[in-house]
């Protein structure tokens, strides 16, 4: 995520900046010991603004999430089992499954006048003998739900009984919409649920720091903690460490004002979508710093499913060309904007695309704006 800077927002963070400033002044690139205050100042942001309890023995360093992920994969999910998802889910989920040789198991999200919840009887019916792991999302990419505790709690009671650890990806926790709470699944009332659990975070969507590499898991299960700990290869480097330091340390009120500002730009693309652009149906979401955005009637009216049949002539296996694609790469052409198509998220994704906001209002009106005029274009040319 790349955010740009607002009037009182710098695109950096200061505390960072100030950090990795000073630590340049030491000039020795050799190996950081880890501090005993990077593990503390990750404890102290989760108890401080969601009420976590992290006992600081079960935090476990990694690289980035994915690495997470791919560790706890690696552990209970042996190669060709399956993999529960809610579906439609963050699109590189589907890469740590081709990396550890697992497949995916979608679980459908229901959709009702525009918001997404969970099919429960859906969920188990898809849970089977070789059904080990369930990554969850929460906050979801790219729909932006903020599950509820109830939610939580009716997935952590089906996984629980039927033997199937939670993996909890919630890199995006940060980013909550006013009015919407992000629940964290390890402050469930149920202790035996959130001990089937494993949670993975980074301060990287926060503050930006996704090329730096640093991240981080915990869970209350000492037994899940030290297998997936023993197939973590943590590969960091000393500015990860101190980038992310110094944002937990000093970063929190750049933060809250940042998260203040995405929230308005999530209300300015719902009301200049409904004003302007008839053609894409969007509803603001409760969190993430993502749209998704509905694009059943552009690609209806550049006739998507035909270009993409006439692209996939003669296409390599594996390659398939989606409609998706092709309503990606018209937006591209005619509006010189470039989002992600929504059937790389999986099942649930047709007719969507992703569209990042977390970038300065002007340049967000800029985009929607290239929108209106290309659509307008497109419609008048098929009439």
């Amino acid at each position: 995520m790349r955010h740009r800077a607002s009037r009182s927002n710098p695109c950096c963070a200061p505390a960072i900046t100030k950090a990795l400033t000073e630590r340049l002044q030491h000039e020795n690139w050799g190996y950081l010991d880890m501090p005993k205050s990077f593990g503390d100042g990750i404890v102290s942001w989760n108890k401080r603004r969601y009420g976590i309890d992290i006992d600081p023995e079960s935090l476990v360093i990694t690289t980035g999430v994915h690495p997470g992920l791919v560790a706890a994969l690696r552990t209970f999910s042996p190669p060709g089992t399956k993999v529960l998802l809610n579906t439609p889910t963050y699109n590189g989920f589907y890469s740590d499954l081709t990396n550890t040789g697992t497949r995916p198991e979608e679980n459908p999200l229901k959709l009702v006048n525009g918001r997404f919840s969970i099919d429960f009887e859906d969920f188990e019916r898809r849970i089977s003998n070789d059904t080990n792991t369930f990554i969850l999302c929460n906050p979801q990419n790219p729909t932006g739900n903020c599950w509820s505790q109830a939610d939580l709690m009716k997935i952590g009671e089906i996984c629980l009984r039927r033997r199937v650890v939670i993996l909890a990806d919630e890199i995006h926790c940060d980013f909550v919409n006013k009015g919407q709470k992000y629940t964290p699944f390890a402050t469930l009332p149920d202790k035996a649920i959130v001990n089937n659990s494993i949670t993975f975070k980074a301060a990287s969507k926060s503050f930006g720091l996704a090329a730096m590499k640093c991240a981080w898991f915990f869970s209350d299960n000492a037994d899940y903690n030290s297998r997936v700990k023993a197939a973590n290869r943590a590969d960091l480097s000393t500015l990860g460490i101190i980038s992310s330091h110094g944002a937990y340390q000093g970063g929190e009120e750049w933060l809250n004002q940042c998260v203040d500002y995405i929230d308005g730009n999530h209300d300015f693309v719902q009301s200049y979508v409904a004003a302007n652009i008839p053609l894409i149906k969007v509803v603001k979401p409760q969190g993430t710093y993502l749209a998704w955005l509905d694009v059943t009637a552009v690609a209806d009216r550049i006739n998507a499913k035909q270009l993409a049949a006439d692209a996939n002539k003669g296409q390599p296996a594996g390659r398939t060309v989606t409609p998706e694609t092709m309503v990606e790469r018209h937006l591209v052409k005619t509006a010189k904007v470039h989002m992600n198509q929504g059937a790389s998220y999986g099942l649930g994704g047709a007719n969507h695309m992703r569209m990042n906001i977390a970038t300065s209002r002007k340049t967000l009106e800029l985009a929607l704006s290239n929108l209106a005029n290309a659509l307008k274009k497109t419609s008048s040319t098929a009439a």
